[in-house]
């Protein structure tokens, strides 16, 4: 026994003096600057989030108290609003959950001035969506313009961009923008107006987009798509200019799809899996403009249920749209995005493998008496793991910081909303309640899980050439899809954010879902009120 326990010393002693190389101390500083970045980023886009903020408040105080929907009083002048353009709004529709009716009573309840239609587009009538958006119709019956459509089986492109082109065919001939919803996507009541007012101060904007704050539901997986999507956030915080583009919310010119400039209706239509990977790449191939306002953030409460694996099913699916692509130089791209993003995550995570080496190593030394000299390496060790948890703690502060701040920016743009609360955000090293110590380390342990599974995800997308998405299997050949195979057994029953069923009985309303997901919003909408940022 005691000879196992000097074998096992002798190699973590070996390992801790090997993680003091000159190699090893780069990869631990590299970790660190790595931290240190994602918070200066996180910093920036808190600073455009808070602007917006205190230019509301500014507002309110000079006695609008619709600044949520204008900052200029004047422009709620009816002279002004009966000028507002009209709008088509294209919702793809696949299954119903949870929060689905509550995110569409958001978007039609829009207190945008102007015409203003929303298209419903499913891809059969066995979809459980198609029984519960009808009688979503029903409720509103004459007072919101709703069509429902039914687009059929795609066989050339993804399920969605398949209805989003036939919800873009059965829009109002007099539309002058379309803006195109996730139905995850929660809206607050000015965000149209919003949307469609930069589009008209500058005709120049291409593609208008936003991105979602995820409200995680206290699992890992929904703390790990968290994690996915912050990193991100920071490009869509700009304020103005931007490359990245959310599928979930695009604001277009609608002559674009009638006259197909640039050739956004054959680039996906023709082999087309992801709807933002492909505009983006049309955007960029064109020099065309895309934007993000600061009001643009959308709160996306993630499914009660969702399971980790469900989390790595969306993984996949985001990872997979790097082998998707247009053109040559959007296929370099792809490659510099897939090569960059595997190196850095692992990048990041990797010094924390070091880190546990350093402190089990220096536990040891502590437990038993051993020589000075064999023991000389545990300094150099405990100032690398202090110097990764000092970073580590500016990184959560400052991810902390943003999510305090879109949190409350999503409050003053939804004020009949409940309001939203980092109650339920557990932030790992930043919680002194000992008794949930494990609960609250989630946050930080969902940020090492994603980034260490991140590359083994994207090498899987880049060897299989397939995803299954939502039921159906895609097949991919040259960036396009080639092959598509549909079958209730070849996926899973219901999705992975909102965790919508996927299936119904043909002509059967899914009435227990429908139900179910009426009391939970009512129960939402009646629930005690609280604002813990």
């Amino acid at each position: 026994m005691g000879e196992t326990v000097w074998l096992f010393d002798s190699f973590l002693f070996s390992a801790s003096r090997a993680c003091c190389s000159p190699f090893a101390i780069f990869i631990q500083i590299q970790g660190c600057v790595i931290c240190l970045t994602l918070a200066f980023g996180w910093a920036l886009a808190a600073y455009v989030r808070n602007r917006e903020i205190k230019q509301i408040k500014e507002s309110m105080m000079g006695g609008n108290s619709l600044a949520f929907l204008y900052h200029d009083i004047n422009d709620l002048e009816h002279s002004n609003q009966v000028k507002l353009p009209r709008v088509s709004v294209v919702m793809p529709l696949k299954g119903f959950g949870e929060h689905n009716l509550h995110n569409w009573r958001s978007q039609v309840t829009s207190l945008y001035g102007g015409p203003l239609e929303f298209i419903f587009v499913v891809e059969s009538t066995e979809d459980p969506a198609y029984h519960a958006v009808t009688r979503l119709k029903s409720d509103f019956k004459d007072d919101v313009d709703i069509k429902i459509v039914v687009a059929g089986l795609s066989t050339t492109c993804s399920q969605k961009i398949h209805n989003q082109l036939i919800g873009v065919e059965r829009m109002h001939k007099d539309s002058k923008y379309v803006l195109f919803l996730d139905d995850d996507v929660r809206l607050h009541p000015g965000s149209i107006g919003a949307l469609t007012a930069e589009m008209e101060k500058n005709p120049k904007i291409f593609i208008q987009t936003g991105y979602p704050l995820d409200l995680p539901s206290g699992s890992l997986g929904s703390y790990c798509i968290y994690e996915y999507h912050m990193p991100c956030s920071m490009g869509f915080a700009t304020g103005g200019k931007t490359f990245f583009l959310w599928g979930g919310c695009m604001m277009m010119h609608a002559d674009d799809f009638r006259n197909d400039n640039y050739g956004v209706i054959s680039g996906l239509r023709d082999g087309g899996y992801s709807d933002d990977m492909t505009l983006a790449a049309i955007a960029g191939n064109h020099k065309r403009l895309i934007t993000s306002p600061p009001v643009a953030v959308f709160p996306h409460p993630l499914a009660s249920d969702l399971s980790f694996s469900r989390y790595w099913n969306y993984l996949r699916k985001q990872t997979f749209v790097l082998e998707s692509y247009t053109s040559r130089v959007n296929w370099i791209m792809n490659r510099a995005l897939f090569s960059s993003h595997c190196y850095l995550s692992w990048g990041f995570v990797a010094p924390y493998f070091m880190a546990i080496i350093h402190i089990a190593a220096a536990l040891r030394v502590a437990s038993k008496e051993y020589p000075p000299e064999e023991t000389t390496f545990t300094s150099g060790g405990f100032l690398l793991v202090s110097s990764l948890a000092i970073c580590t703690i500016v990184e959560l502060l400052s991810m902390w910081n943003l999510t305090r701040i879109e949190v409350h920016l999503c409050n003053m743009l939804s004020p009949e909303a409940p309001p939203l609360s980092l109650a339920s955000f557990n932030w790992g090293l930043l919680s002194m309640q000992l008794k949930r110590y494990w609960e609250n380390l989630e946050v930080f342990i969902a940020l090492v899980v994603d980034n260490f599974l991140y590359p083994i995800s994207a090498f899987r997308s880049h060897f299989t050439q397939s995803i299954n998405w939502s039921g159906i299997r895609y097949h991919l050949k040259d960036g396009k899809i080639s092959k598509i195979d549909r079958s209730k057994d070849i996926g899973p029953n219901y999705t992975d954010l909102g965790g919508k069923h996927l299936y119904g009985k043909k002509g059967a309303p899914t009435k227990v879902s429908f139900l179910s997901s009426l009391v939970r919003s009512l129960q939402q909408r009646h629930q005690p009120k609280k604002f813990d940022v």
